[in-house]
Parts: structure tokens; C-alpha cells; sequence
């Protein structure tokens, strides 16, 4: 174990709590306006371990949708992670299939920006503890939080706010990935297709801006020759 890189993602990761534990927060609070009860959200937090679709999926399970509708709404909204995946693949390619199937499950929106990034720097990094710092700090904190939410319920006044702290996140991922024209455009054209695309059945509207992002980026990388961040 390289006791250095796991500590240098746990470090790297902590900026991302301040906006991760409000996050879980609110998940643990969704699982009880759903009608879900404690087991129910350790199960769904451990068992699918992403915000975003447990919280659709909630939201779909108290207004009584049926299971399939719920569970396909989670896949769609997931299927971001095969982009991940695919991206962040090469980097593992001498891993054991054990620890590939690790890494995968731990595997996030934030884990995968902050790695890839690092990857990318630091050549030297040791790729597999540096993810496993910020990945499982990441999935105790999501843990131990989302289960603090379902204990407190209702009690966690609206005043608070937490859901403004979701989106936060995000932007703290957004902002340094944004090196050229070609990531500014992706982000630029990504957002704007989220947007317009918000009320698309199944979450879909996430997908369809993410692949258009991608497509606006590509194309502007092969516009420029990608040397604006040279």
C-alpha cells in the first residue's frame, strides 16, 4: 500500500466534503419523505451509491412509479459512468480483474475527475491508492451521512438550505477541468442542453446533454488542433 498517495487523495478529496455531506444529508432525508424506513437507505446507499439516481429514484418511489420506471431511470441517469469508465480505463489496464471490480464500484462523478486529473499531472502518482484515497473517503463519508439524514428525518430545518449545496459540488468539479476552448465549449454547450432538456422523461436530459457536450468538445479540439492549453 503507498500510504503517501492514499493520504494525497484523501487531502485532495476533503474541499469536496463541505458540499458532499450536505448532499448525503439530503439523500437520507429523501429516503424518509418516501416512506422508506433506516434499512432502506443503508441498502441504497451502499447497494447503488450514487446521488443522483437515488435521489430520482426516491422521488419516483413516493409518488408510487412503478419499479421498473424507477430502476430504468437509475440506469439512465448511471449510464454516465460508462464514460467514466471507458475514460478512465487505460490507467487500470494492469490491475487485476479483483481490483478493477473495487475501483468500479467506488467509482463517481468526483472520484473519476479529481484521478484523471492527478493521472494527468503527475505521472508518478500510484494510480490505484490515490483513487482508493479519494473514492473511499468519498463512500464513508456518503455512507455515514445519508444514514445521519434518515435518523434526523424531518427535524433538519428547510432554512438550511442543503440542496443548494448539491449543484456546488459540482461546479468545484466543473470549474478546474475548464483548460481550453474545447472544455469550455463542452461545458458551455453540456449545460445549456441539461437545461433545455430538464424535464425529458427518465432523467434522459442529463444523458443527451452529456453526449452532446462530448460531441461539441471533440469537434472543437479538432477545430483548434487542441493547442489553446498548450
Amino acid at each position: 500500500m503507498d500510504t503517501a498517495a492514499f493520504r494525497r487523495g484523501v487531502r485532495d478529496v476533503a474541499p469536496l466534503l463541505l458540499g458532499i455531506i450536505p448532499f448525503g444529508l439530503v439523500a437520507g432525508i429523501a429516503t424518509v419523505n418516501a416512506g422508506l424506513g433506516l434499512p432502506a437507505a443503508v441498502g441504497l446507499s451502499v447497494v447503488v451509491f450514487a446521488g443522483a439516481s437515488q435521489l430520482a429514484a426516491l422521488e419516483l418511489l413516493g409518488q408510487n412509479a412503478p419499479l421498473t420506471v424507477v430502476v430504468a431511470t437509475a440506469v439512465v441517469i448511471n449510464l454516465r459512468l460508462l464514460m467514466y469508465s471507458a475514460s478512465i480505463a487505460p490507467y487500470f489496464r494492469d490491475f487485476t480483474s479483483r481490483w478493477k471490480a473495487v475501483l468500479a464500484y467506488v467509482l463517481t462523478d468526483q472520484a473519476y475527475a479529481l484521478s484523471v486529473a492527478s493521472y494527468r499531472s503527475d505521472r508518478e502518482t500510484d494510480r490505484k491508492w490515490y483513487y482508493l484515497g479519494v473514492a473511499v473517503t468519498l463512500w464513508a463519508v456518503w455512507q455515514v451521512t445519508t444514514i445521519a439524514g434518515a435518523l434526523l428525518g424531518t427535524g433538519v430545518p428547510d432554512a438550511w438550505g442543503l440542496e443548494f449545496a448539491i449543484p456546488l459540488v459540482f461546479l468545484a468539479i466543473l470549474v478546474p477541468a475548464i483548460e481550453d476552448a474545447a472544455t469550455g465549449i463542452a461545458a458551455v454547450v453540456g449545460g445549456v442542453v441539461a437545461v433545455v432538456g430538464a424535464g425529458l422523461p427518465l432523467n434522459l436530459g442529463l444523458l443527451v446533454a452529456s453526449g452532446v457536450g462530448i460531441t461539441a468538445g471533440v469537434l472543437t479540439e479538432s477545430v483548434t488542433g487542441g493547442t489553446d492549453g498548450d
